[in-house]
């Protein structure tokens, strides 16, 4: 929790959202949010959002209210707070702050809000700078500009471990190996990877699936994220389950070679 009740979350709006919608997209003038009365407050929540909620259950100016009902509702309620606010400020009639840009951020912010949580991210034990660093950036961006900006982080964190894990284990696979080439490497050589436990053949096919899925991702992340400037890019699901893959097999190989 942080600051006027805001949450912090990667999926729920941050401090920075929330601050950007009130202040630029809405617009704020002398501690008034917009045009809104006390009255045309609470309708909001009722006529734009199909809410119940009560502006005066919570104190303060019209700006101070709606910052501490938006930082307490949970993602899929914000996001309608969030599509009700597009709906009830247009862009052609606000401040010189509220763009069509800043408007196309908001409806994917939207998109965030109502698709559901990714995997949590958890730093690895097999670990290196870059595989930290590339895990932090994935995080950051995938609350701030979506999990499209994502994709191309989280290819370098798994990358970068799969290459920690087999220095950790004395592999030394070829200087330029591809993940697919560092996973087959460490399937093959490390002694944690050989005892699959219980039901070792079906697991096995799922360590085949996961390397096709890592030689999928190659050119995703190459031809169809922001690692370069591709004409074409995923859509958020798209995205977001390339993420959830990738954080799966990361945290699964920590797991199982820590």
């Amino acid at each position: 929790m942080t600051e006027l009740g805001i949450t912090n979350s990667s999926i729920g709006l941050s401090r920075k959202e929330i601050v950007r919608l009130v202040n630029q997209y809405i617009g704020v003038s002398g501690g008034y949010l917009g045009d809104f009365s006390y009255s045309s407050h609470v309708d909001f929540y009722r006529d734009y959002c199909g809410l119940d909620i009560s502006p005066y259950d919570y104190e303060g100016t019209t700006r101070e209210r709606f910052i501490a009902i938006l930082s307490s509702l949970p993602p899929r309620e914000q996001a309608a707070v969030v599509r009700g606010v597009i709906d009830r400020f247009p862009v052609e009639e606000g401040p010189a702050t509220r763009t069509a840009e800043l408007r196309n951020e908001f409806l994917q912010i939207i998109q965030r809000l109502e698709t559901g949580t990714p995997i949590p991210s958890e730093v690895p034990r097999i670990t290196s700078e870059v595989v930290s660093r590339a895990i932090a950036d994935a995080d950051l961006l995938l609350r701030s500009s979506g999990a499209t900006s994502g994709v191309d982080r989280i290819h370098t964190a798994l990358h970068g471990y799969l290459i920690a894990a087999c220095r950790d284990a004395g592999i030394n696979p070829a200087h330029d190996a591809s993940t697919t080439a560092l996973l087959k490497a460490l399937r093959s050589s490390h002694p944690k990877l050989a005892d699959l436990g219980p039901r070792a053949k079906d697991i096995e096919r799922v360590l085949n699936s996961c390397t096709n899925i890592l030689d999928a991702m190659n050119p995703v992340r190459n031809q169809a994220s922001m690692a370069h400037p591709n004409h074409e890019l995923l859509g958020y699901e798209e995205a977001l389950l390339v993420i959830n893959v990738g954080r799966t097999l990361l945290s699964y190989l920590d797991s199982k070679l820590s």
